[in-house]
């Protein structure tokens, strides 16, 4: 009799399918995913979106723009003329190709390191943008010619007397003022502000 009593209790039901229910927290509610898993996702879904970018328009600039014959967008201010850099981003320090190749690759490591502890999803943003620019533009470092970490860059976008410049350059310069922006207001890559407690 009592363990017919047991079986029809609703109340040992309701027990079980609190723990089936349970992720192994002992209150029985779902714990979300870390915050911190969701950033990386966020930073790495960012830069590979840009890289992609990045590749592809410099596949078709290639393939469809003859050097020194511009094409004309905008009457005389926006064109698309390619050119091989040899320097950094915006055509600058063109005779330290191997040197701006070393850079980027320590670009490149710091930001997955600085990624093991976001929270924040603006700081995921602005990470994500240098590391898919910084990586777009080392692809053309390791693999275009004249050589490995010597690889001259393919940009393609020219407006008025701005340098030439491509995807990857500009995604670097929006991610680099976008983390100047969030360090002077004071928010950490944790979400956290400046002299909060963590």
């Amino acid at each position: 009799m009592d363990d017919e009593r047991v079986s029809q209790d609703p109340t040992a039901e309701n027990e079980t399918d609190a723990e089936d229910r349970n992720d192994g927290d002992a209150s029985g509610a779902v714990a979300p995913r870390p915050a911190k898993h969701q950033r990386r996702l966020l930073l790495f879904a960012i830069a590979g979106t840009i890289l992609a970018t990045d590749l592809l328009t410099k596949i078709l600039a290639v393939a469809n723009i003859e050097p020194g014959r511009p094409v004309w967008l905008i009457g005389d201010l926006v064109s698309l003329r390619l050119v091989r850099n040899p320097g950094a981003a915006f055509s600058m320090a063109t005779g330290m190709t191997w040197l701006l190749t070393l850079v980027a690759v320590g670009v490149v490591i710091g930001v997955v390191r600085i990624g093991r502890t976001l929270r924040s999803p603006w700081w995921a943003l602005g990470l994500g943008l240098v590391l898919g620019g910084a990586l777009g533009n080392l692809v053309d470092r390791f693999f275009r010619a004249p050589g490995v970490m010597q690889g001259h860059v393919v940009d393609f976008v020219s407006v008025g007397w701005w340098p030439v410049f491509n995807v990857a350059d500009s995604a670097i310069v929006c991610g680099a003022i976008l983390l100047v922006v969030l360090t002077l207001v004071g928010l950490e890559p944790d979400g956290t502000r400046k002299g909060e407690e963590k």
